[in-house]
Parts: C-alpha cells; sequence; structure tokens
C-alpha cells in the first residue's frame, strides 16, 4: 500500500489539491482496504460499490462524508491504477435545504466584544471584516499584512489561489494594536507550541463560546462571519464581480447565492470595524 499512497499523493500535488484534501483522499482510500482487509488494486468495481452502501446504511455518514470517500476512490481508481472507468452509484437521503442563519451587522458586534481575549476578538474582526475562510485566517503570517499599501495577503487560499484584500485604516490600527500586545513571529495567530498555527477547533470553540456569551441562538460557527461579510457587502451596494474577488470565488454561481438574503438587508450599515470601542482593548 506504501507504494500506491505514494503514487496517489504525487498524483494529488500535480493537480494542485490542498494538505487537507490530499489527507482526506488517502484516509478514504485507507478506509476502503482495511474494510475489506486486502489492498484496494485488488478490489473490484462490485468491492467499492458494496462498501459505499455500507458506509450509507451501516455507518450512517452525511452525505457530504460519502461524496468525499467516493470522490476519493474514483481518483485512486482512475488517476492511480488508470481504470478505463469507475462506474459505482452513491444514493444517499437528501440532505434537508435550509438557509443558514444569518447575523447582522449589531450581533456580530456583540460576538466580537463578547470574546474572551484580545486575541479572539482581533481573530473574529479580521475574520468578519475581510470575509476569510477559518483555514485562511488561521495560516496568516505577519508578513502578510502590508501596512503601507493596505491591504492583506491570503497566500495559497482554497484551490491554491492567492489574493490580497484591502484593509482599512481602523482595521489597521487594530492590527497594530494587537501586534504591539501580542509580539507574535511567524503566524499572525500562533497555537501554543512554537512554529505551529492555532487549531481550528480553537478557533470555533472560542465563537460558539463568544456567541452564547452574547445571548445569540443563531445557528452557525465561525463561518457564518464569512457569510455575514458577503450577505452585508451585497446589501450595502457591492458589484457581485467585486465580491466574487473578495471571497475567492471560483465560479460567480457561489457568489450569488448570497443574493437571497439582500432584499431584507438594503441600505444596511456594515462598517462595524470603524464601530468598535477606541483602542480595541486587548486583555
Amino acid at each position: 500500500m506504501s507504494e500506491l499512497r505514494n503514487a496517489m499523493n504525487d498524483q494529488m500535488l500535480l493537480k494542485g489539491f490542498s494538505e487537507r484534501t490530499q489527507k482526506s483522499y488517502l484516509d478514504a482510500v485507507s478506509l476502503l482496504a482495511r474494510y475489506y482487509q486486502r489492498p484496494p488494486d485488488k478490489l473490484s468495481p462490485s468491492d467499492i460499490q458494496n462498501w459505499l452502501l455500507y458506509l450509507v446504511k451501516e455507518r450512517g455518514l452525511s452525505p457530504a462524508t460519502c461524496r468525499l470517500y467516493l470522490n476519493a476512490v474514483r481518483f485512486f481508481y482512475l488517476q492511480v491504477l488508470h481504470w478505463p472507468a469507475c462506474q459505482v452509484e452513491l444514493v444517499t437521503p437528501k440532505r434537508p435545504q435550509r438557509i443558514p442563519d444569518l447575523l447582522s451587522p449589531s450581533e456580530v458586534h456583540r460576538i466580537i466584544e463578547a470574546a474572551s481575549n484580545g486575541r479572539y476578538r482581533t481573530l473574529f474582526t479580521l475574520c468578519y471584516a475581510c470575509g476569510l475562510r477559518v483555514s485562511e485566517l488561521i495560516n496568516l503570517k505577519v508578513q502578510h499584512i502590508h501596512g503601507e499599501q493596505h491591504y492583506l495577503q491570503v497566500v495559497q487560499g482554497k484551490g491554491r489561489k492567492d489574493r490580497n484584500i484591502p484593509l482599512s485604516d481602523a482595521l489597521l490600527h487594530i492590527l497594530r494594536d494587537y501586534w504591539r500586545q501580542y509580539r507574535p513571529e511567524g503566524y499572525l495567530f500562533p497555537g501554543r507550541r512554537a512554529g505551529h498555527t492555532i487549531s481550528i477547533t480553537s478557533v470555533q470553540k472560542s465563537f460558539s463560546k463568544a456567541k452564547k456569551q452574547a445571548g445569540i441562538q443563531k445557528v452557525g460557527g465561525i463561518h457564518s462571519l464569512r457569510h455575514a461579510f458577503a450577505s452585508h457587502q451585497l446589501a450595502a451596494g457591492m458589484p457581485l464581480h467585486q465580491l466574487k474577488t473578495l471571497l475567492g470565488h471560483r465560479d460567480l454561481k457561489s457568489t450569488e447565492r448570497y443574493l437571497h438574503w439582500c432584499a431584507s438587508l438594503r441600505g444596511v450599515h456594515i462598517d462595524l470595524v470603524s464601530r468598535l470601542p477606541e483602542g480595541h482593548r486587548h486583555d
């Protein structure tokens, strides 16, 4: 399996897959091999189909997880073993379609102010003010903040793409205040271990705690700050193609999904950063 694993790794690197996707795909193929106690190159399409059925019926995995596993094994058999086809189907119960809860500007403000310390207040503020994904947020480095040019650099975000996001004077003031207080080196939000970033789990737990402290019961993790940024910007009149660039979307259709919130948000004031308390205290 180690030789096949290396071959799969090489193919994923050539395709530009993120480290997270590489790990997920390798884990999926390993899970398939362990289920049958046989090397994956010794399995048949019917074996794969039965395994997918097991994931749905016996394991009760979510449709999203099952689709991830399906994509992983298809990639392995088509790109690594070079099968001419991999005809397997995945039938899962339809997921309920619901619109995620949208945070208002005042609710975002309350969550930020309820954060447990200055580091998380700055982290939440940056997440909302720049519309960052949590993976992009935790991987920011001090060198990615370009103060004189007033922009933040997202390096190798989702889809292995770089992009620049404008920084207002108010947000730069918060970032400089944060740096003077915490003196981060390397990662802007470092973890407890030297040379490591803060974990996504820690960020999510802190966000959930702040949201509860603020008395907000709406459903959603820290990604709801990115949703709020996108929806508030559109409601304030930002062109869709400009928002697409800021969010780092590949397809305009991904950006268009935020339009459903705009009817009730026309005229909303989104400049949260300028309304933060003077000095934006850091504990």
